[in-house]
């Protein structure tokens, strides 16, 4: 699938997106997207973060031409999303999968295969192996009203990739899973990227994104507020220190506790935590002046859970802060204006 892409071409570019809806007459406008702008590279799986509200799904419906941006640009493999051949290098997975009742999985896997232009045989070929690989084939002549929310999800998956397109957008693919069938889409994810294929996600379940991709980006009210590798968002940052010691003589321990944020004792060993590096070393050094013996130090760093609340609490702090200091100006984005523009 790669062969036919673009070399030195990012699989997906936004500039200034921006969104505004108009609800109705007197009504507030809302501001779904605020300038967003990111690159996803070829080849990756890009985690699309945000609580719910915070414009992933405007963002997935604008690229694949379900609504017009007010503002702003995209391409796909240097495809301008106004142009309808960027849609034929797309698979689209909404976040709840809706099918027409009363066909098969087997059909409706061909019905999407052949709206995609797929001869027939390439499509009967790949829609069998797909309810296969998805574990669906004991249900493929079965009627669509009795799939479960997991079955729906796989089959929209599916359908998905059906014509093996370089990009996937996903939107909360995870979304009202068990545990089971959330490791089993996963691992679809994780396959897909090994073939070459570029997914890029959204979702608010933070251990999944965790686990499986190589970039996030993470949207507050329509705005992004952190962008970039996992490794390099999170870095090294020590949020405290847990240790553990043994053969700690009351003395000792009392001048470790001093410094702890926390300690007991669990009836074998000694345990302190610290709220930092420096900290730790001071106890280290207290617990061993005292004759005891260090039998463990753990220091947590800043996990995406943890750094996602943080920056989101930060730009909120941001937000409210400006705010303030333009309260003297009604926001454009807020201000009543004429249906169909940005106002003045």
């Amino acid at each position: 699938m790669a062969e036919t892409i673009t070399q030195g071409v990012p699989a997906l570019r936004i500039e200034g997106l921006r969104m505004v809806y108009h609800p109705g007459l007197f009504q507030r406008r809302k501001l779904a997207l605020h300038g967003l702008d990111l690159e996803v590279p070829k080849g990756s799986i890009y985690g699309f973060l945000g609580q719910n509200g915070a414009g992933k799904t405007t963002t997935l419906k604008t690229l694949v031409g379900l609504q017009m941006p007010t503002a702003g640009r995209a391409w796909i493999f240097g495809t301008d999303i106004r142009e309808s051949a960027s849609r034929a290098k797309v698979g689209f997975m909404p976040e709840n999968p809706y099918f027409y009742e009363y066909l098969t999985a087997r059909e409706t896997l061909d019905f999407y295969g052949r709206l995609a232009g797929m001869p027939r045989a390439e499509r009967r070929r790949r829609g069998e192996y797909l309810l296969e690989r998805f574990g669906l084939g004991h249900a493929k002549d079965g009627s669509m009203r009795d799939f479960s929310k997991g079955m729906r999800q796989r089959l929209g998956l599916a359908q998905a990739i059906l014509n093996q397109p370089p990009l996937v957008l996903l939107d909360e693919p995870m979304s009202g899973l068990d545990p089971l069938g959330r490791r089993d889409i996963r691992n679809e994810i994780l396959a897909l990227r090994d073939a070459g294929c570029t997914v890029f996600f959204s979702s608010h379940i933070l251990s999944d994104v965790a686990d499986i991709c190589d970039r996030v980006c993470i949207l507050h009210e329509g705005r992004k507020v952190a962008e970039g590798r996992l490794p390099k968002l999170l870095g090294q940052r020590v949020l405290e220190v847990q240790m553990s010691a043994s053969g700690v003589p009351k003395e000792g321990l009392h001048e470790a506790a001093k410094l702890a944020r926390r300690a007991w004792h669990d009836g074998e060993l000694y345990h302190l935590l610290l709220e930092s590096e420096d900290l730790a070393l001071k106890a280290k050094e207290a617990i061993e002046r005292g004759g005891g013996t260090l039998r463990r130090l753990v220091p947590h760093h800043e996990s995406l859970e943890e750094y996602f609340i943080r920056v989101t609490r930060e730009g909120d702090v941001a937000r409210l802060a400006g705010a303030e200091e333009g309260s003297a100006a009604p926001e454009a984005a807020s201000a009543p204006g004429p249906r169909g523009g940005l106002g003045a």
